[in-house]
């Protein structure tokens, strides 16, 4: 099929007769059906997608289409869409269906959008690797035999292979961000608050963001534009207003490299390579490049999961086989009810979550490790805050390494590592993207992640498509 490096492309072939979005979407039916080892989707949309296709073809003549007409997507499966199974990769909410869309996804329905189906991911947005959901795990387009990141990781596959244009994912500690390093797309985690998080299934609510995986940082600003803001429905979604069409110039740029990450022991030495060519391409470009320290990298994973399996462990307790969702066939009473529920329902991941949440809120222990978990969380912002209030990016690798086998992380210590590097900007909630950059030896896929401070997105997606074409020689 013909390959559409951005939105704008696919708009222009359609406008002048090459392509009709009926024609797309049948493209991209295709592109599922004969990549379906690869285990991207939990369902596809194929007879209604079609039926909107064909309805928007007829609107786009009619001059009255929005502006994301022809952007066929896909969601990740704890993005809610009315009338629509979501299941979050969970046996616990199997045969359930939404009554009601995300308001993130209904803006982009608002302006045309279309979805073709809802991809895999690991259960409930634990993992690194799409290893943790209860249909399978995702294969890696680039090598089938490798992981392609987690959380999101149907999402980004869906977008690497070409199964759609644009994936919606959600990021809490890096799920957007580090399966777009694995498959060589752009993954945006927006500010904290940017976009509403109504409609998403919760998994650490002052973590989770929902945010987009495209192919140009130029798709990632117009998903942007259309989804954030203010929303009636998300108490906690900001108001702050960002100009998504202002011209936002990245001359001269002030940019501070990770010391601590770039020549980190467990950083690919490849990857280490190409971060320093690219600064010597980005001084040539004008820019100034300056090396800082991060005092916590070692301790921002562990501060993550004590925050972050807190917060699963009160957002999880709705899940009981009571309303809704699957209900144990050994249940007789409500208290078997819940527990056998929850025991049959949720994963190996899942309850070990939750239990460590548990157990970090309980009584004795919550000063030890939850209250300490919240100053900590404070120091990293505040530096952060600091740093960015000198420099106009922070850079480092999005991953330590390219996209690892399946199997390879048996031990669950060494899979929360692998978010090492995503950890800083969602424990400060600034805005951070990977953006693919040169592929190592083995071809395999590598990410370049840049942070900036808070609702700066425009300017960070800017310096994003610069980085991105920089960076496509760096041996």
């Amino acid at each position: 099929m013909q390959f559409y490096s951005s939105i704008q492309h696919i708009q222009e072939a359609i406008q002048n007769g090459s392509v009709s979005v009926e024609q797309l979407v049948k493209n991209y039916l295709q592109q599922i059906e004969s990549q379906q080892e690869l285990n991207v989707f939990l369902e596809v949309f194929a007879d209604e997608v079609l039926e909107q296709a064909q309805q928007l073809d007829q609107k786009m003549k009619a001059g009255k289409a929005g502006k994301l007409a022809g952007v066929v997507l896909a969601i990740k499966d704890n993005i809610c869409y009315k009338g629509h199974r979501v299941s979050a990769s969970s046996k616990i909410l199997g045969g359930f269906e939404s009554l009601y869309t995300a308001t993130a996804l209904q803006r982009l329905l608002d302006e045309d959008a279309l979805v073709i189906g809802r991809t895999n991911c690991d259960e409930f947005a634990m993992g690194a690797s799409t290893e943790n959901s209860a249909f399978g795990p995702t294969k890696n387009a680039a090598d089938p035999n490798r992981v392609p990141g987690g959380s999101s990781g149907g999402s980004a596959v869906a977008v690497q292979a070409n199964m759609c244009h644009v994936a919606l994912g959600s990021d809490t500690g890096g799920s957007i961000r580090q399966p777009a390093a694995f498959t060589g797309t752009f993954g945006l985690r927006p500010t904290y608050a940017h976009v509403s998080r109504y409609g998403l299934i919760a998994y650490a609510s002052s973590f989770d963001q929902i945010g987009p995986i495209t192919k140009s940082a130029a798709d990632a600003a117009l998903i942007m534009e259309v989804m954030h803001g203010a929303d009636e429905l998300d108490a906690t979604a900001s108001r702050t207003q960002v100009d998504y069409k202002a011209a936002v110039e990245t001359k001269a740029a002030k940019i501070a490299f990770v010391k601590d990450c770039i020549f980190h022991e467990r950083l690919d030495p490849e990857l280490k390579a190409r971060f320093l060519v690219l600064e010597k391409k980005l001084i040539e470009a004008g820019h100034t490049v300056e090396w800082v320290d991060f005092p916590y990298t070692e301790y921002v994973v562990p501060n993550y999961y004590v925050l972050t399996t807190a917060e699963a462990s009160s957002n999880l307790s709705r899940f009981a086989g009571m309303l809704y969702g699957y209900r144990s066939e050994q249940s007789h009473d409500i208290e078997s009810t819940i527990v056998k529920s929850r025991s049959e329902g949720f994963g190996e991941e899942v309850q070990r979550r939750i239990m460590l949440g548990t157990f970090v809120l309980s009584a004795g222990y919550y000063d030890a490790y939850y209250a300490k978990a919240q100053k900590v969380r404070r120091l990293v912002k505040d530096y952060t805050y600091k740093t960015l209030a000198a420099y106009d990016f922070i850079m480092l690798p999005t991953t330590p390494h390219p996209a690892f086998e399946f199997g390879a992380n048996q031990d669950p210590i060494a899979m929360y590592l692998e978010d090492i590097f995503c950890m800083q900007a969602s424990l400060a909630g600034v805005p951070a993207i990977s953006v693919p950059i040169q592929p190592s030896g083995k071809n395999l896929p590598l990410g370049a992640q840049i942070i900036s401070s808070a609702f700066s997105e425009p300017k960070l997606l800017r310096f994003a498509d610069e980085i991105h074409k920089m960076s496509e020689n760096l041996v």
